[in-house]
């Protein structure tokens, strides 16, 4: 069936916008707000925050379909990949000016914009798109007039974060290869920048297919900074006078996976200091290092954080959440620890909760341990929501999740496992559920049931997982594998990694490979329990005949399907009713 959003007097969940892409440019910041009708590039600037480009400009990148680094503004003029045709566009006051040439054999996507410090020239990432052939490539071309873009880097499969230097004449990136995603293994790069957009002899500063390296960044002196997960945890390095040294040696992630591209997790300050963000499973903090490098927490009551740092002065700019709260954007002092929210959180008409979330560490059967996090529910309780993440080499955040509101004010306590194959906990964590993809972290998931129900704190017969995504995959195989759960909810499901290796984009085609067993069945089983899976028509990740096949084959599966939604429900009224026809399914059940 398809879904018809419905109008509610009450009970809607509030449209949230997401605020990512923070930066700070000329004593000004800038961010981009995922709203229901598009990305908008807006800025704040003297108390007042308001939109940079005219009413119906949306900024975003399909690089990867993820995209990322959409944007960069230098003296209030503005770079940016246009939504609807993928070009790069010139804002200069009230111009707009396109910069990539019209393609008609194909599609050209532009991301991971970077300026020259002269401002004459942006370096980025493109993609070309021909027939079924997909080249992605750095290129080089003019910032002040259109131009054809020049090829300076290629050969690779896949291409990453240009960096140039004060000077304008080194630049750094990074290159991996199929079957490694950007997490799994990567190689960072320099060669000189020559006057005319080409480049010199190339060094490989570091970097191997078992070897991490993210986020490279030249500091005012010219010391190119960079993230690796050599030691097993995403430290930061720095390459001087042709030798690498770490700057921060902890077991923290002081990076993210490298989903999209433009991420700044860390930033060099000006008086030889850095600040960073530190994930530790759900958990991210804020800290500078002190004078031996060691992390000095600030004291802020955040406890996530998305991965974009910009710093402007003795100022700090972040967006962070925490269990009752939304992201922000906040303005931090970096001498005082004094901050202060540019934007509102959103309010919603549900009770937030009244305890705090539970960390919880469990033991599995093969000896070895997993990780969840427990949201108990605001009112009587109704069962108990498993959620398998995304990614699946993602994580859960230990942050306001509106859909999460909305189960435990219905009276469900929701657990997110952190399965093994997880980020936040380490390389060899992550890395345990290669092969086992379908596997380790459905059976996780089950020894996080069996750890709640062992101590009375869990009714084992109104127990349901949920999963998006990859996530949807995981909780498909988990209800066609166990009976431990009475019904599931699922959004843009995996159904078939195998099949899923041919249709996903290139970014992710190979991503299987690394996961899947080498002997893993072609298709899920059918499930005895019900199934409710809600899908978008035009989701180019996760293609929907693999899932209106998987329903029509399930003797109890309901399939809700939005018209103009892709990977990911994106307008308010959809949310509404996409979660309320889950709470349905949900309460016929688990009943009581």
């Amino acid at each position: 069936m398809t879904g018809t959003p419905q109008s509610r007097d009450s009970g809607e969940i509030p449209s949230a916008i997401a605020l990512d892409a923070l930066t700070a440019a000329d004593g000004r910041l800038y961010w981009i707000e995922r709203r229901a009708s598009g990305d908008v590039l807006v800025t704040w600037h003297n108390g007042r925050t308001g939109s940079v480009l005219p009413p119906g400009i949306h900024v975003a990148s399909t690089v990867h379909e993820y995209g990322g680094g959409a944007y960069v503004v230098h003296d209030r003029v503005v770079w940016f990949v246009h939504a609807d045709d993928q070009r790069i566009w010139r804002a200069d006051g009230g111009a707009l000016t396109p910069l990539t040439p019209e393609v008609t054999d194909g599609e050209h996507r532009h991301g991971d914009l970077h300026l020259s410090p002269d401002n004459r020239r942006l370096v980025c990432v493109r993609e070309r798109h021909t027939g079924a052939e997909v080249i992605n490539e750095l290129v080089s071309l003019p910032a002040d007039r259109p131009g054809q873009p020049q090829v300076i880097a290629s050969g690779a499969d896949f291409y990453s974060s240009p960096a140039i230097d004060s000077t304008g004449t080194k630049l750094a990136w990074i290159t991996w290869n199929a079957p490694n995603m950007p997490w799994d293994g990567t190689r960072l790069w320099t060669a000189d920048l020559r006057p005319d957009a080409t480049i010199g002899p190339t060094a490989l500063v570091g970097g191997s297919a078992d070897e991490a390296i993210s986020q490279p960044r030249y500091s005012p002196d010219g010391v190119l900074y960079f993230l690796s997960d050599r030691t097993g945890w995403a430290n930061l390095y720095r390459h001087r006078d042709g030798h690498v040294e770490p700057v921060i040696a902890c077991e923290a992630e002081l990076g993210p996976a490298m989903w999209e591209f433009g991420y700044a997790s860390y930033q060099p300050l000006p008086d030889q200091r850095v600040a960073v963000t530190a994930q530790e499973g759900p958990r991210t903090w804020l800290a500078l290092t002190d004078s031996d490098g060691a992390l000095v927490q600030l004291p802020v009551s955040y406890t996530s954080f998305k991965p974009y740092l910009a710093i402007d002065g003795h100022h700090l700019a972040a967006i962070g959440a925490t269990p009752t709260q939304t992201p922000a954007v906040a303005v931090i002092d970096i001498r005082t620890g004094a901050h202060r929210e540019l934007t509102t959180p959103i309010h919603s008409p549900h009770a937030t909760p009244d305890k705090s979330p539970e960390l919880i560490q469990f033991p599995t059967r093969d000896n070895s341990h997993a990780h969840a996090v427990l949201h108990p529910p605001t009112t009587a309780a109704r069962g108990l929501l498993v959620r398998a993440h995304p990614g699946p080499t993602s994580n859960t955040h230990l942050r306001l999740d509106p859909w999460v509101l909305f189960f435990t004010s219905h009276g469900y306590a929701v657990l997110d496992v952190d399965y093994r194959g997880s980020t936040g906990y380490g390389r060899t964590y992550r890395n345990a559920l290669r092969h086992r993809w379908g596997r380790i972290d459905v059976t996780d998931c089950i020894h996080a049931v069996t750890h709640l129900t062992k101590s009375g704190r869990v009714d084992p017969n109104r127990v349901a997982i949920c999963g998006s995504s990859a996530g949807a995959y995981t909780a498909l195989r988990a209800l066609a594998t166990t009976d431990i759960f009475r019904a599931g909810c699922v959004r843009h499901a995996v159904i078939d990694p195998a099949t899923w290796a041919h249709t996903a984009p290139k970014f992710q085609a190979h991503h299987a490979t690394l996961l899947t067993p080498p002997q893993s069945p072609d298709r899920l089983s059918p499930a005895s329990a019900p199934i409710h899976l809600i899908h978008g028509e035009n989701d180019t990740v996760t293609p929907i005949n693999d899932v209106r096949e998987f329903a029509a084959q399930q003797p109890h599966a309901t399939l809700i399907t939005y018209t103009d939604e892709a990977h990911g429900l994106r307008h308010p009224a959809h949310i509404t009713h996409a979660l309320h026809a889950e709470l349905a399914h949900l309460k016929r059940h688990l009943k009581h």
